[in-house]
């Protein structure tokens, strides 16, 4: 097992080893040969990947951190608490095109909500070969359910020990997974010190062994012993060779405390150049299980061969493939491949060795490797300088081939900077940004201002490790800040409203239409002296927001430390730049078609409801949060003879259209209702009226006319939700009325008339769907909720200092008006009757 040290040390042992195991039996249920665990965090909203069990995790950091409202299959499963299933990549790309264009690899995957009775954990997970569809998996969605339920109740029992002890923090422990064939390849590292005579091995070597070379500070007898009881004395001896200077020049075949064969190697404190290097012998021990024959015929082919196990660690190379990377072989084994080679830590090897271990087909690409000496080169490339590689997927290992390659670079973005050259030290991965399609399939979702800056401080800024944004906007010759995030609290204050004509970067990357690039704080000021800085050092890239030829705004990337950027980098972060200038285009056409729809619902909306000395009523409306803001959601309380209507009505859709429909069939309900007609008649012509409209929208509704000197009413709902009831004594319950079809479909459409009554001091309770609708949630379930709650909500008026109804109408929206995504819009009418007019006083 691998990870970061912290994590582990940081990590209750009992809560890690429940989530390991859980991992291993997913990945045994789905067949695949990768797994993991979602748990949430500290961070309200967020989710860390806490197990990845048969994946490297430095290779899919962009996924260690998950927040609960994206796009995502973990964050629905945990939302909604559901179970999420995507046969194939089809599949994927159809529900979460986000998500897929991420990692755009033929496999199926399993996401099942780790729940206890009252809440939700986590999420399991597994990654599996490609299914038709998802009845394949029936049997692996059982397991999966029975697993995820079975880690629910224990983690349910570790957080009654400790509350806080179910929440996770830092990087995912890496775990390989459980191998499909007998154990062979690399065991571990060790290094000895003559002088001290102290031993060190690496994890993977101590966890093989057990307690005898577990010590942190062991010795080199105690290591020999624990290695190969029988054959102690002839690893020893190798040992002293390797410190005089004479290493072994092959392994030592030694046998293990089971008897099985073991390969024992070592080397002295000399490099392949025979150059003194330290005191320090190193060596690896490895178990060569059934390839060693294999391994020793390829020692000897013409081409450089390497295997590497399911978290990227180097198992075998042979001679030909240390020569190929201009890396010893001992600098290899053991080590992850992007440390053994430092100059492969690249952004488009990563993405092949994630293809090479997400997909059953071979993988084929070429690199640019750097000059013998480790200088970058200055000159275009040429053949030679390009090694081709090959990565065969394997349950257990990848098999890598080397050769020389043929490819001449023939374009700038192949020059050196681009390819060849090393990242700089603790440089972070930017895998993610060679997709532009990940920004710019979750830009299509943002329809405001904020959201698209949303998405690019979540999308965007991590992926290049930055801390610090800022995005301008230009308005009548000047720019107004739109969103910031990580500048010291009022740094950008006086840069709010700067004019086009100032001699700031911010202006110029937008007036010149060139983005600017800065490595260094200090390197920004010597280009503008005088301006104000905000730290010492770091980075900074100022983009122009430009967007079909017009100029749009501007947008900042802070570091906090001194950075290059790359040829590659800089036309990625420009091609996203108009991206993002695209977005906030579209956001402000939007915003603006948004205030108008807004103000046209307003308008339309009764200012005040009629009055009754009998009865009492209040209103509510809440518009959604996702897209313009503005549906068809209506209610209104209209005098109708010696009587009053309540109605409520739904218009399909949302904008402007919906609005306005909205208001034409207010209009024509209130014409009907203050001429007293009956309410099957109320429903018939207004059914006509909308599909004479041709508006190719359809509504639902519900008509209530109630005589409040009798408490009788009589009610007609086309596919409406059926009303609630609360009577005096505080049951409550749902009026079952019979409905006829939305209005707007059906011509010669009915609506039945139904009869229900009011005792005085019951609330009659009309609302929308948006009040009970929730993704992945019955409506049903919904409704008995909102029950629930009408019947605690208490009667108004029923004591001295009670609730009144308007009090009420609060307590039944509070929760919705507190959700900052409302999906759809939302309405509420309630109604009482008082026992007589006296009482009003």
């Amino acid at each position: 097992m691998t990870g970061s040290a912290e994590s582990a040390e940081r990590t209750p042992g009992r809560l890690a080893a429940l989530l390991i195991d859980a991992s291993a039996e997913a990945i045994s249920a789905a067949g695949g040969h990768v797994g993991g665990v979602y748990l949430r965090s500290r961070t309200p909203g967020l989710l860390r990947l806490a197990v990845l069990e048969g994946l490297p995790g430095p290779l899919f950091r962009p996924w260690w951190r998950v927040h609960v409202d994206r796009p995502f299959p973990v964050a629905d499963a945990y939302r909604l608490g559901v179970e999420v299933v995507l046969p194939n990549a089809t599949e994927a790309m159809r529900r979460y095109p986000q998500y897929a264009a991420g990692l755009p690899f033929p496999f199926g995957s399993l996401y099942a909500p780790i729940a206890g009775r009252s809440s939700v954990y986590g999420v399991l997970t597994a990654l599996l070969p490609s299914a038709a569809d998802a009845t394949e998996l029936l049997p692996v969605r059982e397991r999966m359910a029975r697993l995820a339920e079975e880690l629910g109740t224990a983690l349910e029992k570790l957080e009654e020990q400790d509350p806080s002890a179910v929440t996770w923090e830092g990087g995912p422990l890496c775990v390989r997974p459980p191998s499909s064939r007998p154990p062979s390849g690399h065991l571990g590292r060790f290094a000895w010190d003559p002088v001290s005579g102290l031993l060190t091995a690496d994890e993977r070597l101590n966890v093989e062994l057990g307690s005898a070379a577990a010590e942190a500070h062991g010795t080199a007898e105690g290591f020999a012993d624990a290695v190969a009881p029988g054959d102690a004395e002839r690893i020893l001896a190798a040992l002293r060779e390797a410190a005089g200077g004479r290493p072994p020049a092959l392994p030592l075949v030694v046998r293990g405390p089971d008897g099985a064969p073991r390969l024992v190697e070592v080397w002295g404190p000399y490099d392949d150049s025979g150059l003194p290097r330290a005191a320090t012998v190193r060596g690896v021990v490895l178990d060569p299980g059934p390839g060693t024959v294999a391994d020793a015929a390829a020692d000897l082919l013409p081409d450089g061969v390497m295997c590497l196990d399911r978290l990227g660690a180097v198992v075998y190379a042979n001679p030909h493939a240390a020569r190929l990377l201009r890396r010893p072989r001992t600098e290899l084994l053991g080590r992850p491949l992007w440390e053994g080679v430092p100059w492969l830590n690249q952004p488009t090897l990563e993405d092949h060795l994630r293809g090479a271990l997400l997909s059953p087909d071979p993988v084929h690409f070429h690199v640019r490797r750097p000059s013998a000496h480790g200088r970058e080169p200055t000159a275009p490339a040429i053949a030679g300088d390009w090694l081709a590689l090959s990565v065969y997927p394997g349950p257990d290992l990848l098999t890598c081939t080397i050769r020389l390659g043929h490819r001449v670079a023939d374009s700038p973005s192949e020059l050196p900077d681009a390819l060849g050259a090393p990242e700089p030290a603790g440089a972070p991965s930017l895998s993610p940004l060679y997709r532009p399609i990940v920004l710019a399939i979750a830009l299509t979702e943002a329809v405001t201002a904020r959201q698209v800056s949303a998405v690019v401080m979540r999308e965007l800024l991590p992926a290049f490790g930055g801390r610090r944004l800022a995005i301008y906007l230009l308005q009548e010759r000047h720019l107004y800040l739109a969103w910031e995030t990580g500048f010291p609290k009022g740094f950008l204050a006086p840069f709010d409203g700067v004019g086009l004509d100032e001699r700031l970067p911010g202006v110029e990357t937008l007036t010149s239409g060139r983005p600017l690039f800065f490595d260094s704080m200090e390197q920004l000021a010597e280009s503008y002296p005088g301006i104000a800085l905000d730290a010492t050092e770091g980075a900074r890239a100022f983009l122009p927001l430009i967007a079909s030829g017009r100029p749009v705004g501007s947008c900042i990337l802070g570091f906090d430390r001194p950075r290059r950027f790359s040829t590659e980098e800089r036309t990625v972060l420009t091609a996203m730049a108009g991206l993002i200038a695209h977005a906030m285009e579209k956001a402000q056409r939007y915003e603006s078609e948004a205030a108008l729809a807004r103000g046209l619902q307003q308008a339309l909306l009764p200012r005040r409801l009629s009055q009754h000395p009998l009865m009492e009523t209040a209103g509510r409306y809440l518009p959604g949060t996702q897209g313009m803001e503005v549906g068809g959601d209506w209610y209104d309380v209209v005098a109708a003879g010696d009587g009053l209507a309540l109605v409520i009505g739904d218009v399909q859709g949302h904008g402007v259209q919906a609005a306005a429909t909205m208001g034409q069939l207010r209009s024509a309900v209130r014409a009907f209702a203050l001429g007293d007609r009956p309410p099957d008649e109320v429903m018939s012509g207004t059914n006509h009226l909308l599909i004479d409209l041709d508006a190719g929208l359809f509504a639902s509704c519900c008509y209530i006319r109630l005589d409040p000197a009798t408490g009788i009413a009589q009610a007609a709902v086309a596919g409406h939700p059926p009303p609630l009831l609360r009577r005096p004594d505080g049951r409550t319950q749902v009026v079952d009325l019979p409905g006829g079809v939305v209005l707007g479909v059906d011509p010669q459409a009915t609506y039945p008339v139904a009869e229900l009554r009011m005792e005085p001091g019951a609330v009659l309770a009309l609302y929308t769907d948006g009040l009970v609708e929730r993704p992945g949630v019955d409506i049903d379930d919904g409704i008995s909720a909102l029950r629930v709650a009408l019947a605690k909500a208490g009667a108004p008026g029923a004591r001295p200092g009670g609730r009144t109804l308007a009090g009420v109408a609060d307590r039944l929206t509070a929760a919705a008006r507190h959700t900052a995504d409302r999906p759809d819009d939302i309405a509420l009418l309630l109604a009482t009757r008082r026992a007589t007019a006296a009482r009003r006083k």
